[in-house]
């Protein structure tokens, strides 16, 4: 199975280690993984602003790196989710909704392909210690991606798996507000590493680079002991 990897602008600028994860975990379950060096931004920040005109070149450009994919999958359901946004986003446009719809139907974000794709639950990973699960707001509430990452974790040999006491809240990042809205993402960020300290956990897993990025900078600032890490990482370990 070939699948082509979308690792989105903060994994390629910033959790490089993410990526090279994602690469290894798909090689050992039997992907061909090939990494189209044309992409770019999928233009959420400025779509998320209100410049979707503007958008739509960064858009067309990752329309065009990716037509030649069998399967693109993304280690983010926030950037996955905006490869869906696509279609309604050339609607009409007799070129390129139809690209943007198979772009769309093709895309995954890292878990779900293998849980719903694969339909494997179990990697062979193996991790001691207490972790709970960051769930973004992106991938569970507009990708729908809820099950996948806790099925995988919960085949993690070694690893206690703990619920994040509200866990239904954002982590204050949500891209471009928690620079328009500092003073209240500090306050969301304060609040969610709380509950990370409730559980008692070694670990705070997440699946979306930014809410680690996120969450991660308070917890090293505050000095916590709590290990942060992307899901691709914690199935790669063996």
């Amino acid at each position: 199975m070939k699948v082509t990897l979308f690792a989105t602008c903060l994994v390629d600028l910033f959790q490089g280690d993410v990526g090279k994860a994602v690469v290894e975990v798909l090689e050992r379950l039997g992907c061909e993984i090939d990494f189209p060096e044309e992409q770019i931004c999928c233009g959420q920040p400025a779509y998320n602003s209100g410049y979707v005109k503007e958008s739509k070149n960064a858009m067309k450009r990752m329309i065009t790196a990716f037509e030649h994919a069998e399967y693109v999958v993304s280690p983010s359901g926030s950037c996955a989710y905006m490869f869906k946004e696509y279609p309604e986003v050339f609607k009409g446009d007799p070129l390129w909704e139809s690209k943007a719809k198979a772009l769309a139907a093709k895309t995954y974000e890292f878990t779900e392909f293998i849980v719903n794709v694969l339909k494997i639950e179990d990697v062979g990973a193996h991790l001691e210690g207490k972790a709970t699960y960051h769930t973004s707001c992106h991938m569970t509430r507009l990708l729908g991606v809820t099950e996948a990452p806790l099925k995988l974790l919960q085949n993690v040999e070694g690893l206690q798996y703990v619920a994040l006491p509200g866990k239904d809240r954002c982590c204050g990042f949500g891209g471009t507000f928690y620079v328009k809205m500092a003073n209240i993402s500090s306050e969301m960020v304060h609040e969610k590493v709380h509950h990370v300290e409730e559980t008692g956990a070694d670990y705070l897993i997440g699946a979306d680079a930014g809410c680690l990025i996120n969450i991660g900078g308070r917890i090293h600032r505050q000095g916590k002991p709590i290990k942060v890490m992307h899901i691709a990482e914690v199935l790669n370990c063996r």
